[in-house]
């Protein structure tokens, strides 16, 4: 495909791509408005969060798998329509149960959005040009997951719109990504082997991992990390997991093929995949509350903060992106990007209440740029290692350690925020004197709300989100120290000039081949046999 074809057909799986990671994170914003107006617990703020992050998570490895057997443009389409109805349905909730199911049907969808559209792109660009346009992904990425939560605040705070305008703006862009993928993405058919679903797989790994994240999301704040309903839950995980290796070991079509991870590559790419995710998204998470709470910003003005942070990202995952491209050498950027990663966040950790927004923006910035040069570039360097056949398995298996590791970041470092908060404020409030119950913003695991809170405790709650957040930064340096030391073990290959439909076809010509070589091998030993038999016979 010519660069304008290319392009072309980017076009809608940029557009998919955006509406998946915007529907995760338009809502961080507008949350609050929308538990209230619905008249909801402070547990279904938990689930309308942690059932599209479930369904999401869980689902990648068996869209990936389906990529693998079926047109992948379908299941693209599929994908999208799945997240329109899941959109129109959380706009049009007038209760929390139907937003919460909404919210499952919204994370299937994204689930295939998220590893489709890298599964495409594998397939029609070689991995040596692929550099450059992984830039442009890595940049829809970072606009939709810093921009997300600026868009949701500024609904929020337009009275002619609304909360359920952060659901209903997702709908447009889906349905062009639709109309898109069916005008400009062309794929051509290649004959496949048997499609064989592995339904008992698919149901083991899904309940597993569900039981983990729920399992995370929830300790520390429904219940403790030591009772149990950790048991429970985890002993659950544990033994669905065993069951689905055991599983996927002995079936023709395994979800997640076991013998990927015999590849040192995919294995080294998954392990700093998950290490990511808990670093960058645990850590970045949690920005918009620190800019709200504890520099006193709107939610307009705190989504427009972060616009540092995506500018890093921006730039250095296309001029990385372009390189790579033009010299065909990857690993150099991976750990220059893992390096800049575990400095940004070790800066980030000096934070408190009272930075400048000056060093708060170079902190950010810096972070940004290690993301962009590292996290995109880890899908190439394995999609560049792997059989055309496994390239849907495998590039969804680094997407759902990435979001796992997100999901568990998430998830753990904010009970550590609760706790931190908690800790710091009992101290501010006993050396100030004022009882504990003056002191209060709202309910456990909620963002105080700083208008109603008197000058002397605004101070202190400012001052425990600050530190707080800071000791954030300081917990996920050490994990994106652990992807640099995981990123220089990759061993570094040429780069492919073929694509994945090229590969592929090459492949099931040379399986024809062999095939083809084999009944003509035992035609000929049949041959040999009967004239040996008719001579002994003559004999």
């Amino acid at each position: 495909m010519s660069n304008r074809q290319i392009l072309q057909a980017m076009s809608g799986l940029m557009a998919g791509m955006f509406v998946a990671i915007l529907a995760g994170t338009v809502v961080a914003n507008a949350l609050p408005t929308i538990i209230a107006d619905l008249r909801a617990s402070q547990s279904s703020y938990t689930w309308v969060v942690t059932s599209e992050l479930l369904a999401m998570t869980a689902t990648v490895p068996l869209w990936g798998k389906l990529s693998d057997l079926f047109d992948k443009k379908l299941l693209l389409q599929l994908s999208l329509g799945m997240f329109v109805v899941g959109s129109l349905l959380a706009g049009f909730s007038n209760g929390v149960e139907l937003l919460i199911f909404s919210r499952v049907v919204q994370g299937i969808g994204a689930g295939g959005l998220t590893a489709l559209a890298q599964v495409v792109m594998a397939a029609i660009i070689p991995p040596r040009r692929l550099g450059k346009y992984a830039g442009i992904f890595g940049a829809v990425f970072a606009v939709g997951t810093v921009a997300g939560p600026l868009v949701g605040g500024v609904l929020v705070d337009t009275s002619w719109l609304g909360w359920r305008w952060c659901f209903f703006i997702g709908v447009p862009f889906a349905l062009l990504a639709i109309a898109l993928l069916q005008r400009t993405l062309s794929l051509p058919v290649v004959a496949r082997r048997e499609a064989k679903i592995d339904f008992l797989g698919a149901f083991l790994i899904v309940a597993g991992v569900c039981a983990l994240l729920i399992w995370v999301t929830l300790a520390g704040n429904e219940f403790d990390w030591a009772s149990w309903q950790t048991a429970a839950l985890t002993g659950a995980g544990v033994l669905f997991l065993a069951a689905a290796v055991f599983v996927e070991a002995r079936t023709d079509e395994p979800v997640i093929p076991l013998g990927i991870f015999r590849n040192r590559t995919v294995t080294l790419t998954t392990v700093a995949s998950l290490l990511v995710g808990v670093a960058m998204f645990g850590g970045t998470v949690f920005l918009s509350q620190y800019f709200q709470v504890s520099l006193g910003k709107s939610p307009t003005v705190a989504g427009l903060m972060s616009l540092p942070m995506i500018l890093g990202l921006l730039v250095s995952s296309t001029v990385a992106g372009q390189l790579i491209s033009k010299t065909g050498v990857w690993k150099r950027y991976l750990v220059a990007g893992a390096v800049i990663m575990t400095v940004g966040l070790a800066l980030l950790s000096t934070i408190d209440a009272d930075t400048s927004f000056g060093l708060l923006s170079l902190y950010m910035a810096v972070l940004g740029v290690g993301v962009g040069m590292l996290m995109q570039n880890l899908v190439l360097a394995a999609q560049n290692d792997v059989p055309a056949s496994e390239l849907g398995a495998a590039t969804s298996v680094l997407s759902f350690f990435r979001s796992m590791g997100g999901t568990i970041g998430t998830s753990v470092l904010g009970a550590i925020l609760a706790n931190r908060v908690a800790s710091e404020m009992t101290t501010g409030l006993d050396a100030a004197g004022i009882p504990p119950a003056q002191g209060s913003g709202g309910g456990e695991s909620s963002v105080p709300d700083m208008s109603t809170l008197p000058e002397p405790v605004r101070g202190i709650v400012e001052h425990a989100y600050g530190v707080a957040t800071a000791d954030l930064f300081l917990i996920a340096t050490p994990c994106a120290l652990l992807a640099l030391i995981t990123v220089v073990f990759l061993k570094e290959k040429p780069l492919k000039t073929t694509s994945g439909m090229e590969r592929l076809a090459e492949e099931a010509g040379a399986t024809a081949d062999t095939g083809q070589a084999a009944d003509t091998g035992r035609a000929a030993a049949g041959g040999e046999a009967a004239v040996g038999g008719k001579a002994a016979v003559g004999g």
